[in-house]
C-alpha cells in the first residue's frame, strides 16, 4: 500500500511534520513557504496559493486585534483562531504559536496549553526561547507535539529587549544562537525560525543544523521565509518592517470599495431591482 497519493480526481496530500523536517536548501530542496493567517477566509487563502505553512501567530494581537505587543493574547485567543484556520481544512501544516506565559511557568503547563492548541486544530506548536527552554520542548516532544523553535528576536521578550531590535550582531551573542539553535534541535524540534538577525549569523546556523531554518529579517540564506499576512498585503497601518516586501496595497482597494458601494447608497442606484426580492406575480 502506497501512502500519500495523489491522483487527477485528489486533492494533493496535507504537509506533514517529517516532511518539514526533511527540507534542508542544502541538499537541493525547494525553499519553505510560511505565512501566518487567522481566520477562515484568510487560510483559505494562504493555502490557495500554496503554501507550506499556515502560522497562526501571537501577532494576531498586533496585526488583527489592535494591540502594541503580542503579550496582550492568551491561550484562549490563540485556540479560537487556531480553530478558525483548520475550518478551512488547509494542505498546509498549521502551527500555532504558545502565547507569552503559556510556557515560561512549567513544562506541565507547557503541554497542558499545547493541548488545548492541538485540540483546537493545530498540528505543531511554536515557542520562543533558546536553552532556557530546553526543559519545555523536551516535554512536549514527549507528549508528541511537535516544536517549532524561534530564536532572535523573539517579541514575546520586547519588554526585556527594550524594543524590537536586531539581535546577534556581535561575536558572543551570535555564538549563543547558534549554540541555541543547536540545542534546541537536538531537544526535538523540528524547525527553527531566526527572526532579526544578521544574515552571515542566519546562514551559518542554517547550515549547522540539520533542521530547516525559516528566515524573517534574516536573509535569503535560511531553509524558508515567513511573513505576516497583512504586511505582505498591505492590510497594515503605517510602513511596513525593513524585510516585508508589499506585494499588495488591500487597504486602497477595499477602502476604494467601500466609499464606492457608500456612494451608490447615498446616490439611491444601490440596491437596483436585480439586488431586491420581489413578490411571485399575482400577489
Amino acid at each position: 500500500m502506497t501512502d500519500n497519493v495523489t491522483t487527477p480526481d485528489a486533492p494533493p496530500p496535507k504537509v506533514t511534520v517529517p516532511e518539514v523536517r526533511s527540507r534542508k536548501r542544502s541538499r537541493g530542496d525547494r525553499p519553505l513557504v510560511m505565512l501566518t493567517a487567522y481566520d477562515t477566509p484568510g487560510a483559505r487563502i494562504v493555502d490557495a496559493a500554496g503554501v507550506d505553512i499556515i502560522l497562526v501567530g501571537d501577532s494576531v494581537a498586533n496585526a488583527v486585534l489592535g494591540h502594541a505587543d503580542t503579550l496582550q493574547v492568551d491561550i484562549g485567543v490563540m485556540a479560537h483562531h487556531v480553530a478558525a484556520v483548520s475550518r478551512a481544512e488547509p494542505r498546509a501544516l498549521v502551527v500555532g504559536d504558545l502565547p507569552w506565559l503559556s510556557y515560561h511557568v512549567s513544562p506541565e503547563d507547557a503541554v497542558r496549553n499545547a493541548a488545548v492548541l492541538v485540540r483546537a486544530g493545530a498540528g505543531a506548536v511554536k515557542l520562543e526561547g533558546g536553552r532556557v527552554r530546553l526543559e519545555v520542548v523536551e516535554a512536549l516532544v514527549n507528549a508528541q507535539i511537535p516544536v517549532m523553535g524561534h530564536l532572535g528576536l523573539t517579541p514575546q521578550s520586547v519588554l526585556a529587549m527594550g524594543g524590537y531590535r536586531v539581535q546577534a550582531r556581535d561575536t558572543a551573542a551570535a555564538e549563543a544562537l547558534r549554540n541555541d539553535a543547536k540545542a534546541l534541535a537536538a531537544a526535538g524540534c523540528f524547525a527553527i525560525v531566526l527572526e532579526g538577525v544578521p544574515d552571515v549569523v542566519a546562514g551559518r546556523v542554517t547550515d549547522e543544523v540539520d533542521v530547516p531554518t525559516i528566515g524573517i529579517g534574516a536573509g535569503a540564506g535560511c531553509d524558508g521565509q515567513v511573513l505576516v499576512f497583512h504586511d505582505l498585503l498591505g492590510l497594515r497601518e503605517g510602513a511596513p518592517p525593513k524585510f516585508v516586501r508589499q506585494y499588495a496595497d488591500l487597504t486602497a482597494v477595499a477602502v476604494t470599495a467601500v466609499a464606492s458601494w457608500a456612494a451608490d447608497v447615498r446616490g439611491g442606484t444601490f440596491p437596483s431591482e436585480a439586488e431586491t426580492y420581489h413578490l411571485p406575480p399575482g400577489h
